[in-house]
C-alpha cells in the first residue's frame, strides 16, 4: 500500500471528503479557515435542526459590518430591500434580518448603487430577486438528492459558498455575449 493509499484507509472517505471540502471553501471560496472550522463544527453539530446546519455556509462567508443607519443611502436602501422582499413574498427571517450576512451585503450594495446614481428601486431589483428565488430552487433540489443529513449539509455549504464564484464568472461572460449581440 502506498503512503498516500494508507493515509486514505486512515482517514476514511467521509473525513477525506471534509478535509476536500474545506480546502475548496479556504482556496476558491476565501472563507478563512477559522470561519471553515466554523462551518464544518456547525455542519457536524446535531444539537441544532438540519436548517440551521443547512444555513452554516451563509453564515460563514465573509461579510459587512451593519449597514450605518444615519446614512441616508442605508434608509433608502432598506427601504427599496423590503419593498423587494415583499413583492417577492419571502418573509423567513423577518425580524433577523441585521443578523443575516446577506441582508446586510444586499443593504451595502444597494446602498453603494443609491451613492453612485444607479437606479435601484425595487423594479430593478426584482429581475435579480426572481433569479435568484430559481437559483434556490435549483441548489435545493441537488441538496435534496443527497441521501442523509450529512450530505445535505455538505451540499449546500458546496453550493453556497463554491457556486458563488461560479455565478460571478458567468455573469461577465453573459455580459460579454450580449455586448457582442448588441453592439
Amino acid at each position: 500500500m502506498t503512503p498516500a493509499h494508507r493515509r486514505q484507509a486512515e482517514y476514511g472517505e467521509d473525513h477525506l471528503r471534509r478535509l476536500r471540502l474545506v480546502r475548496a471553501l479556504i482556496q476558491i471560496g476565501g472563507v478563512p479557515v477559522a470561519a471553515a472550522r466554523e462551518v464544518i463544527a456547525a455542519a457536524e453539530d446535531e444539537s441544532l435542526d438540519h436548517r440551521l446546519r443547512l444555513g452554516a455556509a451563509t453564515r460563514a462567508l465573509p461579510c459587512a459590518e451593519a449597514p450605518a443607519e444615519d446614512d441616508p443611502a442605508v434608509r433608502t436602501a432598506r427601504r427599496s430591500v423590503e419593498a423587494l422582499l415583499e413583492r417577492l413574498g419571502w418573509s423567513s427571517g423577518r425580524g433577523l434580518d441585521m443578523l443575516n450576512p446577506a441582508h446586510r451585503r444586499l443593504i451595502d450594495s444597494v446602498a453603494a448603487l443609491v451613492r453612485l446614481g444607479y437606479p435601484c428601486d425595487t423594479e430593478q431589483l426584482l429581475p435579480y430577486g426572481r433569479l435568484a428565488a430559481q437559483l434556490a430552487v435549483t441548489d435545493l433540489d441537488m441538496v435534496e438528492e443527497q441521501p442523509t443529513p450529512s450530505g445535505q449539509i455538505e451540499a449546500a455549504v458546496a453550493l453556497t459558498v463554491l457556486y458563488e464564484p461560479v455565478l460571478l464568472s458567468l455573469r461577465p461572460m453573459a455580459h460579454a455575449e450580449e455586448s457582442a449581440r448588441r453592439f
